[in-house]
């Protein structure tokens, strides 16, 4: 069985024009920095990982009716109930129905600068690469039964490494709470013909994808 990311869009038609907006317009609405910051602290705290987080978000069923905020907001709605951090009920009613939680980390406001500044780096140790700058590779194409941040569009395609990274958090791996589970990380380039066999706006495109080691195998 595959498992359904919502958010896996590339590639596909009928969303509508890509509409540029303004460099720097970062809201729309003045509940938006506040669903920003409720995610961040929320994240902060340690009650799950960024790629958690991630596959939240990109498995909402509606994600696609959803605007940009209104994802992160049902994304940590669903992490919440999820670890019994909120109650089915409390957020229509606007109140909880018990004590607070005891979190196992609080982001206090004279942290917040210095936390977003350090970001969350994912270079580790680990393996060295099984391909190097110049392979020929192919995207793995058998169904993933997990959150994956491999692109559909890509699944099967044959491409070339152009970029060795060393090794990086699997957020595959991290997602589903199996630990970090570093591994070699690369750019692979392809084709827009490769991706979009058949379709005239495709030529002439080259389109590079980040994928880690478990993504690929040796083109034959």
């Amino acid at each position: 069985m595959t498992y359904q990311t919502y958010a896996d869009l590339g590639g596909q038609l009928g969303h509508g024009p890509v509409r540029p907006e303004p460099e720097g317009e970062l809201f729309h609405a003045a509940w938006e920095p506040r669903a920003l910051a409720l995610t961040l602290a929320m994240g902060a705290t340690g009650s799950w990982n960024i790629d958690m987080s991630r596959a939240a978000r990109e498995t909402l069923p509606d994600y696609a009716r959803l605007s940009y905020y209104e994802i992160w907001v049902h994304g940590l709605e669903k992490l919440l109930l999820e670890r019994g951090l909120l109650q089915p009920g409390e957020v229509e009613r606007g109140a909880g129905d018990g004590p607070a939680a005891v979190l196992p980390r609080v982001l206090k406001a004279a942290e917040v600068a210095a936390a977003l500044a350090r970001g969350s780096p994912t270079a580790r140790p680990g393996p060295a690469p099984a391909f190097a700058v110049g392979d020929e590779v192919r995207l793995r194409s058998e169904p993933v039964p997990h959150h994956t941040r491999l692109p559909g569009y890509a699944r099967g395609k044959r491409g070339t490494v152009i970029a060795s990274h060393g090794a990086h958090v699997f957020a595959d791996a991290h997602a589903q709470g199996a630990g970090e589970q570093a591994c070699p990380l690369y750019t692979v380039a392809f084709s827009g013909s490769e991706l979009w066999t058949g379709e005239p706006g495709a030529v002439g495109l080259t389109v590079s994808i980040d994928a880690w080691e478990p993504y690929l195998e040796r083109a034959a």
